[in-house]
């Protein structure tokens, strides 16, 4: 496998963990009841920040001369998380969705840890590009961890 070949795959994982992240988070804003109002614009917000990432991948990828990730694929080894959150929202419950999302976010940290720690040669570009998302992924995670923590609180 060429070094290009290497790179893109690990940067197509990172493009399937955000297309399911956008996706979980899309589903998410659906089931949240409407008096979760503020769930639904983080959970939508998240969506779109996945949706930037998935570009900005997407980009690199071709600049490879690789065939990028597609929504339709299922090749994408880290994304399986993200597509068990999807199917774990059970009605309406705030606390269910907050502890699935903050599971998906754990699987997106991972997802993004494994392909800076890859043994595919990653340029200074594409690895500050990788380490930028993953520090506003982190920011995700902990704005739902928070959230999740609070909640807890409030229904104990």
């Amino acid at each position: 496998m060429s070094t290009n070949e290497k790179l893109a795959e690990v940067l197509n994982d990172l493009i399937q963990i955000n297309n399911d992240r956008t996706t979980g988070y899309e589903k998410a804003a659906t089931e949240s009841e409407s008096a979760d109002i503020d769930l639904k614009a983080i959970f939508n917000k998240m969506a779109d920040e996945s949706r930037k990432f998935k570009s900005e991948l997407t980009q690199e990828v071709s600049k490879l001369g690789q065939e990028p990730a597609s929504d339709a694929t299922g090749l994408g080894k880290l994304h399986r998380v993200w597509m068990d959150v999807k199917a774990t929202f059970t009605g309406h419950d705030r606390q269910a969705i907050l502890d699935s999302c903050e599971f998906g976010e754990d699987a997106a940290q991972k997802a993004y840890r494994d392909a800076l720690a890859s043994d595919a040669e990653i340029d200074a570009e594409t690895r500050q590009l990788i380490t930028s998302q993953q520090a506003s992924l982190k920011t995700s995670h902990d704005l739902i961890k928070k959230y999740r923590d609070a909640n807890k609180a409030v229904t104990a």
